[in-house]
């Protein structure tokens, strides 16, 4: 995708995700980088169909709050870090992606 970098958007995604869990970082690091490799496709996708128009802003933050709840459930299933802090490290990485999507949009407008 020409308007988002997505390996610099995971990256982005990663280090909010980082700040939220602070030091419990060591313990889900690697669960956290297979888990955003492996949705790097829907993420590009879902960033393609909302810059495109082809998803309207309501259904792409259906679509994001989904991605947070599959996170929070990721971290979870760790057993490492609360529910909060899950929460917190899904929501930030979510907002990062959500910024860069917009930041495209506009670059396309």
């Amino acid at each position: 995708m020409e308007t988002i970098n997505m390996n610099e958007v995971i990256t982005d995604m990663l280090a909010a995700m980082k700040s939220s869990v602070s030091h419990h970082w060591k313990e889900i690091k690697e669960s956290m980088q297979q888990f955003l490799a492996a949705r790097k496709a829907r993420f590009e996708l879902l960033a393609e169909l909302r810059i495109s128009g082809e998803l309207s802003q309501e259904h792409f933050e259906s679509r994001l709050q989904d991605e947070k709840l599959i996170a929070e459930a990721e971290m979870q299933a760790l057993e490492v870090i609360s529910k909060a802090m899950a929460q917190n490290a899904a929501n930030a990485a979510i907002d990062i992606f959500q910024k860069a999507v917009g930041a495209a949009i506009k670059t396309v407008l």
